[in-house]
């Protein structure tokens, strides 16, 4: 899945079965569920949506929440608007989801 389709399946009722919670936290906050996109984000406990939980919190206009989760994404504060973050974080997470899994080191 790309940008552009993940972007389509928006229109659909329900989020795709195969999304991860991070990418489902940004389908759901663009379908306007902001409180089911922050519950989404808050489950994952491995840190892949902490990112999006700090999108959500600037998006939110609670700036040091946001700050917390920016710092603990490893990402700055963003600065530009929250279409052009809701975008970029998109689209960083399904390149994630499309990349072959490292191999383990024995």
């Amino acid at each position: 899945m790309n940008v552009t389709t993940f972007r389509a399946s928006i229109t659909d009722a329900e989020p795709p079965s195969n999304l991860n919670l991070a990418l489902r936290a940004l389908w759901l906050d663009a379908k306007g569920d902001w409180e089911a996109a922050h519950t989404s984000a808050q489950a994952d406990r491995g840190g892949v949506a902490d990112w999006v939980h700090a999108y959500l919190h600037r998006k939110e206009g609670d700036e040091s929440n946001a700050a917390y989760w920016y710092r603990r994404a490893r990402k700055p504060f963003f600065n530009g608007s929250l279409d052009a973050e809701w975008e970029e974080i998109a689209v960083a997470l399904l390149a994630q989801c499309q990349s072959p899994p490292k191999p383990a080191l024995d």
